[in-house]
């Protein structure tokens, strides 16, 4: 609910005697329907109930609103947000620069930090720098961006075709991969090095019960004759 108070604007839904209709649409604290009442004692229920009256449909006729503890409500609400944005994927445009006549090495090198980018979900923007008499030669720049968005295509796709922009020619290249995805798999990858680290598979199941441990105990003495008779 947009509303203007005193020269500023408020996305804050009306409440309690802030409501200023004759009747409401109830909706009860679990989300039951109780009907159309009268303002009058939808804010007796909610006395009742110890809870707020929140407009929640202000637009409806009549206007809906809802039994609730509106600061709680609030607050879960702020965090739901604070979670979302924690979450949230942004999209980053990494750049690589080549030219014309780059060394194999070199190739090599770029197109490594290219499939990297790729696997992260971003998308990578190649610049090919001509410079000098290179500029006369603008199919070398075509054919260095043909080659690397062929070498990458099981990673990303061109999103942006080549094209000439002054001195340079730029091409873009997207990943087939979503950048949620990328992140929740570098998480699975990260979770399965620390358990590996720790000496057990990722899905292992590791029984640190008394029993077992004593279990583990036994095995170990019972190979422990056998192991020095060996070394004798």
């Amino acid at each position: 609910m947009w509303c203007y108070r005193g020269g500023s604007i408020s996305a804050e839904p009306r409440i309690n005697d802030r409501i200023r209709v004759p009747e409401v649409r109830l909706v009860g604290p679990s989300g039951e329907q109780v009907g159309i009442v009268p303002l009058a004692k939808a804010l007796e229920l909610a006395q009742e109930y110890d809870l707020d009256l929140v407009e929640v449909a202000a637009t409806a006729r009549p206007p809906v609103c809802k039994l609730m503890d509106y600061g709680k409500f609030k607050y879960e609400s702020a965090m739901k947000a604070r979670e979302a944005r924690k979450n949230q994927a942004h999209t980053v445009i990494k750049e690589m620069k080549l030219r014309p006549k780059i060394d194999p090495h070199d190739y090599d090198t770029k197109k490594g930090h290219v499939v990297r980018f790729l696997k992260q979900g971003d998308k990578v923007k190649i610049t090919i720098m001509f410079r000098g008499r290179e500029q006369s030669r603008p199919e070398l720049g075509f054919r260095l961006l043909q080659r690397l968005a062929s070498d990458v295509e099981e990673l990303g796709f061109i999103e942006s075709n080549p094209k000439q922009d002054g001195r340079n020619m730029i091409m873009v290249l997207g990943p087939h991969k979503k950048k949620t995805e990328a992140m929740a798999e570098a998480r699975e990858a990260q979770a399965a090095r620390k358990a590996e680290r720790a000496g057990y598979a990722p899905d292992e199941h590791v029984d640190e019960s008394p029993d077992a441990a004593d279990a583990r105990a036994e095995a170990a003495a019972a190979e422990a004759p056998a192991e020095a008779s060996s070394e004798a």
